[in-house]
């Protein structure tokens, strides 16, 4: 009786989801492509089941209302680094995440997005805490928090 009570989005899909939308992201001369997870269902799977991603290409994950947001890498198989961002485009703090791990990774503060990248792709580009990025969902961020 109780998988009568698991939501749809439990029974989690096998395959990589590559068809969301895109934004243009920069950190500083750097450009981003990223996928644009915005549902629940779309941040609940993440960059899981990819087995590839170009150096240039992340995910950001879109939040209605700032929080403290925790990742895991369930199901994930590339190394990952998470970017917890401020609605400015202020890097809150950055997390290095192990492929098919269960280990938590939170935000120090609360916030609205989260990017994630390759491992290494924010060191190798001397990128950390503090660091601003640019693009459209921090343009029209709300201002005030």
């Amino acid at each position: 009786m109780l998988l009568v009570l698991w939501p749809v989005a439990a029974t989690a899909q096998s395959a990589p989801q590559l068809d969301l939308p895109r934004v243009s992201l920069r950190a500083g001369m750097h450009l981003i492509d990223a996928q644009v997870a915005h549902t629940p269902e779309q941040r609940q799977t993440g960059l899981m089941w990819r087995r590839e991603m170009p150096q240039h290409e992340g995910m950001l994950f879109v939040f209605e209302q700032p929080a403290v947001q925790c990742f895991w890498m369930k199901n994930t198989l590339l190394p990952l680094t998470a970017a917890f961002v401020a609605d400015d485009g202020t890097i809150v703090n950055l997390a290095d995440m192990k492929p098919q791990s269960t280990d938590s990774h939170c935000s120090s503060q609360p916030v609205r997005y989260v990017l994630e990248m390759r491992l290494g792709w924010f060191s190798q580009k001397r990128i950390q805490a503090g660091f601003k990025l640019g693009g459209a969902p921090f343009a029209a961020a709300p201002r005030g928090r």
